[in-house]
């Protein structure tokens, strides 16, 4: 069983959206902006260290006092690097520019008709999101949940979490050669919460706000919630230029009708050239102002990027044997083990490496859509998932079975609930499973062999029957009005096969359960309208949980609008009163206990069948790159979700005639 995603993982701005973190918006902002005021110095000078800069003086009064202006800012605790830092620990700050770095699609879009990706319609390509828009803000790769100033050189939280206020760098410019002012900040969130944007990112961003323009370099928003959370939300806030979508008549088009025409926008690179669909170039803008800013100072060495995409996987790995592009990251462990091996292995053309990292893990499940009838009932749900043999799936070893929302951390609920986690779970318990309060979740193991999977399929029939589902002459489970259970596993893709051994274990139970494969576009299509019964999602990896990015999987609000990430259905009180708490949380130890709480609702409700984790960023890359001798704690290796996807981002060429 692989366990890459079955939808673009969200996870792109900083750990709040589904959508953000499926385009690799936050917090890996690929970087800043052109230098066009360089232009006519010759020659961009270097740009300073970062330092909290001053109170904008043409706005004193504007902003709240008692505040001070920073350089960066943790959850909790102190920033790892301090005012005056000249770079970050795993890059190589004085790393050569130039090449090519070839890439494939490096999720399931295998096709892509736009480059806009803040809407619903269509699919843009996942390098546009990560080398062209920046925020003002970005992540540090080996500290958890704490951001650096980017396009903005300092920010002020204000004592009571009610605004933060951005003063820009004065030298961050769009490629275009136009400054970034905080009109077009403002610019930015307004067109991100129109209703023209996708839903995901109108609830994402809807504790932000109002967006007041104390001066052409200063913004300030409003934080309706008082959250640590939404400071990161907003520091990760996606900025472009409000040239970016006016029409020939110098109107501008509303977000949606904003197709086809190139973001204006500050990162680093531009696109080249295209061939919609099949192909997209993009090169290194030779006046990028922030090469020597400490955020970004050995970042992004490539002179152009190129990324081809392939509709079949098995076509795309021979490609990269080929010598097509450059990088594959695995999901699969049995490709891994079989295919990753080969005399280009052996005699070092190609590299297989299993990066280790600290990252936390999202849960990777099987969903089930509780809008359904059939799946409303917790006894059939926990049914079905008795009947997967996740031992025969880890045949080779290098899985771990998921247990929780957050994997591989101290967020995952353990033992039984401490009195924090009570104080969350006890005005709720009438609506909770009794399991709730006991000994924290861990599934069924089947580690035995059959004489376990036969103990698990026997109590998985004594909840079906106790649920009313008997067993009728045909074979099939049968309600007291005759209908059969019968279930439609969704997949993108033509890769069948993915849940053969489960069906059968359902089979056995007289449960149906069908795979469909569609094309990614279908997938999506369903998924947004929640036109499904059971599909395979992963959620976010992060650093620290923030509970932005649960509301719009986890919320209740979120359940009834389409678009959202709410795709099991789940409406709890509890869940939302815990969302609404950890929002607000002062110290890790809350944190945890909002944490653990939430963890053993999600788990014992048996909303999902949870899968498979892997705490590594597996990759075979041909070799011709140069490594920073220090990896980051947090990164992946092509998608930028919690935080940077460090090889395409921060490795180089060292050798001029492999360029």
């Amino acid at each position: 069983m692989s366990n890459k995603p079955a939808a673009p993982t969200r996870r792109d701005r900083r750990r709040c959206a589904a959508l953000l973190f499926s385009t690799g918006l936050w917090p890996a902002w690929p970087a800043l902006a052109a230098l066009a005021a360089s232009r006519s110095a010759g020659a961009a000078a270097p740009i300073a260290p970062a330092t909290p800069a001053p109170a904008p003086a043409d706005a004193a009064g504007a902003v709240p006092e008692g505040g001070r202006w920073v350089h960066a800012l943790a959850a909790f605790g102190e920033p790892r690097y301090p005012p005056g830092f000249t770079h970050f620990e795993y890059v190589r700050p004085d790393a050569p520019k130039g090449g090519v770095l070839r890439l494939r699609n490096p999720d399931r879009r295998s096709s892509f008709d736009k480059f806009n990706p803040f809407t619903v319609r269509g699919n843009a390509p996942a390098g546009v999101s990560l080398f062209m828009f920046e925020g003002l803000c970005t992540a540090s790769d080996d500290e958890p949940q704490t951001m650096y100033g980017l396009l903005a050189e300092a920010f002020l939280v204000a004592p009571d979490r009610s605004s933060v206020t951005f003063r820009l760098h004065p030298r961050a410019r769009f490629a275009n050669g136009d400054p970034v002012t905080a009109e077009d900040v403002r610019f930015s969130f307004e067109r991100l919460t129109s209703k023209q944007a996708s839903p995901a990112l109108v609830q994402t961003y809807a504790p932000a706000g109002p967006v007041t323009v104390l001066d052409e370099r200063t913004v300030r928003f409003g934080i309706k919630d008082r959250s640590m959370d939404t400071v990161f939300l907003v520091g990760g806030l996606p900025v472009f230029s409000r040239k970016w979508g006016l029409g020939t008549d110098g109107k501008m088009k509303p977000l949606d009708q904003v197709v086809t025409e190139y973001p204006i926008t500050t990162g680093p690179y531009t696109i080249a050239a295209v061939d919609m669909g099949r192909r997209i170039e993009f090169r290194r803008n030779p006046d990028y102002w922030a090469k020597d800013h400490p955020a970004r100072r050995g970042w992004f060495n490539f002179d152009r990027v190129v990324y081809r995409m392939y509709k079949d996987a098995a076509v795309a790995f021979e490609a990269f044997k080929t010598g097509e592009y450059d990088l594959y990251k695995e999901y699969s462990s049995r490709a891994w083990v079989r295919q990753h091996q080969g005399p280009k292995w052996e005699d070092g053309r190609i590299v297989k490496k299993s990066f280790e990292t600290a990252t936390g893990q999202g849960l990777q499940s099987h969903q089930f859509n509780t809008r359904r009838e059939l799946l409303r009932d917790r006894r059939v749900r926990e049914a079905i998932a008795l009947a997967y043999d996740f031992e025969r799936i880890n045949r080779f070893g290098l899985l771990k079975r998921a247990y929780s929302v957050f994997n591989n951390s101290e967020f995952a609920a353990e033992g039984l609930p401490s009195p924090g986690e009570l104080a969350l779970l006890e005005p709720y318990r009438r609506e909770l499973p009794a399991e709730v309060f006991g000994p924290a979740f861990r599934p069924p193991s089947t580690a035995g062999g059959a004489p376990d999977l036969r103990r698990n399929l026997l109590k998985a029939r004594a909840l079906l029957e106790d649920a009313g589902w008997k067993l009728a002459a045909d074979g099939r489970l049968r309600n007291a009005q005759g209908r059969a259970l019968e279930l439609e596993y969704l997949n993108p893709g033509d890769s069948g096969g993915r849940i053969a051994d489960w069906q059968k274990n359902c089979d056995k139970l007289g449960i149906t359960l069908r795979e469909r494969n569609v094309d990614f576009a279908l997938y999506r299509n369903r998924l947004e309208n929640y036109d499904f019964d059971v599909i395979t999602i992963v959620e976010g990896k992060f650093t620290l949980p923030n509970a932005a990015g649960y509301i719009t999987s986890y919320g209740s609000q979120a359940a009834d609008e389409k678009g959202n990430g709410n795709f099991r259905g789940i409406k709890s009180a509890a869940i939302d009163h815990i969302l609404a708490v950890m929002a607000k949380v002062q110290t890790l130890a809350e944190l945890r206990d909002c944490c653990r709480a939430m963890d053993r609702i999600v788990m014992w409700n048996h909303w999902q069948v949870p899968d498979v984790y892997v705490a590594a960023e597996r990759a075979s890359y041909w070799n011709r790159f140069g490594i920073p001798a220090k990896p980051p704690l947090y990164f992946s290796i092509d998608t930028a979700g919690e935080n940077s996807a460090w090889p395409i981002m921060c490795w180089w060429i060292p050798d001029s005639e492999r360029r």
